[in-house]
């Protein structure tokens, strides 16, 4: 309980981290390659799932065909052929979610030990763990916004479930029942379900990691999300540090982190990120964000006002509220 009161009572925003965080070239230090070993395992895959993802048009005209003529069986059969597939396809994303969960933990775990004394020494002395959190989150946000943008997902699966229980009704033996059986359907069906599927998987396991690890104070971990947002902010804003980045993908890199690392601290903090007592200086986000060209960031700009928990809380600074008026 006191861990929780000391949570949610700082009131004070900590001098920010001064220091440069190697997104670019970051390697293991011997202390950090076990770890890094593992999560680089699950990480290897992660682009392939995003140009999975990026390229999944779904089975719209075949389902569609297959409900304006009932009684014609061979467009039943020819839209079964084309989902099932599909579904494979969504069994494996929704998979590559549970691993990225499991990677997430042992991240945590390392980043919140006691090897230094707060987080701003563990993030920049273990830098190729603290850049593969960064990738875990950069992940997180283009997957989300690659699955609201595609309506397909969620409609090849209901077309999926309905079918296989009309034919468990009927009797008729399911090809695709393999694929998915029906508590695994339910789980992937809740998985798609949320509009932000990848983010719940992340807010929910480090909500997970925190209440497996009674013995460890929750601002070990918080702090963690709050310094993370706190870096990316002071790389940003800062020309010295800035200049050091060799790309502007690296700057898109950044951006992207500092919003998933927020959006994460408003589910897990128990009053999140726009409260007084936050660590991570809203304001100072919101305005490196605007700062960026125009058109780049909507994107990021839309993720904080509309996917996270507490922005429209009635303690919510009014002047954070007003920054985020679309």
């Amino acid at each position: 309980m006191g861990n929780l009161l000391k949570v949610l009572t700082c009131t004070d925003l900590e001098q920010e981290p001064n220091f440069f965080l190697d997104f670019e070239n970051a390697q293991p230090t011997d202390a950090e390659r076990e770890v890094w070993e593992e999560v680089d395992v699950v990480l290897k895959d992660a682009a392939a799932i995003l140009d999975e993802l990026q390229a999944y048009k779904g089975a719209g005209r075949e389902i569609r065909e297959a409900i304006q003529n009932p009684s014609d069986e061979g467009l039943q059969d020819e839209a079964w052929a084309a989902v099932v597939p599909l579904v494979g396809r969504l069994k494996k994303f929704y998979e590559f979610s549970q691993r990225l969960e499991a990677a997430l933990h042992r991240l945590l775990r390392a980043l919140t030990s006691e090897s230094y004394n707060d987080p701003m020494q563990h993030l920049e002395r273990e830098q190729a763990l603290a850049k593969q959190f960064a990738e875990i989150l950069h992940f997180t946000l283009r997957f989300d916004e690659l699955k609201m943008t595609n309506p397909a997902i969620q409609n090849d699966f209901s077309y999926y479930r309905r079918t296989l229980n009309r034919m468990r009704i009927n009797n008729v033996p399911a090809e695709g029942e393999n694929e998915v059986n029906n508590e695994l359907a339910n789980r992937i069906s809740l998985f798609y379900a949320d509009a932000t599927p990848m983010l719940k998987t992340l807010s929910d396991g480090t909500t997970k990691f925190v209440s497996e690890n009674k013995n460890l104070p929750i601002e070990n971990t918080t702090d963690v999300l709050s310094t993370m947002a706190s870096v990316c902010k002071v790389m940003l804003e800062n020309p010295d540090y800035r200049c050091r980045f060799s790309s502007e993908e690296t700057v898109s890199f950044c951006l992207r982190v500092m919003v998933g690392v927020i959006i994460l601290y408003d589910y897990v903090h128990p009053v999140g990120a726009f409260s007084k007592s936050s660590k991570i200086d809203m304001k100072g986000c919101i305005k490196v964000l605007k700062d960026q060209p125009p058109n780049t960031v909507d994107g990021l700009l839309n993720a904080l006002r509309y996917t996270t928990k507490h922005l429209n809380d009635e303690s919510t600074n009014k002047t954070i509220k007003a920054m985020l008026q679309p």
